[in-house]
């Protein structure tokens, strides 16, 4: 059985570039699994959900190493379950060296040692590149706060009401919305 797996950093982001990526494989749309959140680590909804369901003999699509995960060690370890716990293929689209699909019997130590360090190197750059990302933000963050920028909603002031507003509220005689 075919899976893809599609992975943006928020909810905000589009998938479709992955999705287009996918579509022409032989992939049934119910198993393409797709989460809105970071690459930080493999606590997503989806991705365990895709973990649960591979088996011995199935084939995961991912555009690139970067969609499976951004963290070094996490990346090689879900590698590992995958391709060797569950025995399942690994097909990563914009890098044919990472298809485990042809590490068939007979294929050469220079050839696996070969995929197994292209591995490694991608998912270093996937962790740098999150670690980037981060360094930017905070600096982008510090230099609006150094402008006078305030993050958040801004204060809204205590009405004089206040006290019976919540009190009506509690017992149910208006809405949140209304109080």
């Amino acid at each position: 059985m075919n899976y893809g797996y599609i992975r943006v950093s928020a909810k905000d982001q589009n998938e479709a570039r992955q999705l287009a990526a996918l579509s022409g494989l032989d992939i049934p749309a119910g198993n393409i699994y797709l989460d809105k959140q970071s690459g930080k680590n493999f606590d997503r909804p989806a991705y365990q959900r895709l973990l649960r369901r591979l088996r011995s003999g199935d084939a995961l699509y991912i555009l690139s190493i970067d969609r499976l995960g951004r963290d070094y060690d996490e990346i090689l370890e879900q590698w590992r379950i995958i391709t060797k716990k569950k025995s399942a293929d690994i097909v990563v689209l914009d890098f044919p060296l990472l298809d485990t699909r042809a590490r068939m019997e007979g294929q050469d130590l220079t050839g696996r040692f070969m995929a197994d360090l292209v591995l490694q190197i991608l998912a270093y750059v996937a962790q740098k590149e999150r670690e980037n990302i981060r360094q930017r933000q905070a600096e982008g963050i510090a230099a609006a706060k150094a402008r006078g920028v305030r993050f958040g909603p801004s204060r809204i002031p205590m009405p004089d009401e206040f006290d019976g507003l919540a009190e009506d509220w509690r017992n149910g005689i208006i809405t949140a919305t209304e109080a």
